[in-house]
């Protein structure tokens, strides 16, 4: 999974019993799905998941809660997210004989998955700030700073502040 440029995500029918070794997110939109599929959000995971091996081990609790979503995100700008992960949907299904794991070895991805997928970037880039972002480590140092700029009100208002 560390040699992945996305971790592979899917939408589920309701009949799905899913073990605790799955992650599910009820509800989940087109909008949730891109971002999750996003460049953005594999930034934070390379950041802030536990390995096992060298392999992600993705966490609810760390990873997914601690994820900072977009701000105000305008209706146009949600549309353009729903509308490139679409796109990647179907990529996905034009090659019903490919795995997950298969369509998304970076080795053999297919040329169409990839470019949905910058398109995708792009698109969820934009729900975070104007101009793009040239680098993870940009990414990276945007996330915390807003992860910051979203949990220092929580700290403060606890007390726990003081006490640090």
């Amino acid at each position: 999974s560390e040699r992945r440029r996305y971790i592979p995500l899917g939408f589920m029918s309701p009949d799905i019993i899913a073990s605790n070794l799955v992650l599910l997110v009820p509800g989940a939109k087109l909008y949730h799905f891109g971002v999750l599929s996003s460049a953005m959000h594999m930034a934070w995971v390379r950041q802030v998941a536990g390995r096992l091996e060298s392999r992600y081990r993705y966490s609810a609790k760390l990873v997914y809660n601690n994820f900072p979503w977009p701000e105000s995100v305008t209706p146009a700008k949600r549309r353009a997210v729903e509308q490139v992960t679409q796109k990647v949907l179907d990529v996905r299904a034009a090659c019903p004989e490919a795995s997950l794991a298969d369509l998304y070895d970076p080795l053999s991805m297919p040329t169409d998955l990839v470019k949905a997928h910058a398109a995708l970037d792009r698109a969820v880039d934009r729900c975070y700030r104007a101009h793009p972002f040239t680098s993870e480590r940009q990414r990276v140092e945007f996330l915390f700073a807003l992860y910051e700029k979203l949990t220092t009100p929580l700290i403060a208002a606890s007390g726990t502040a003081s006490k640090l």
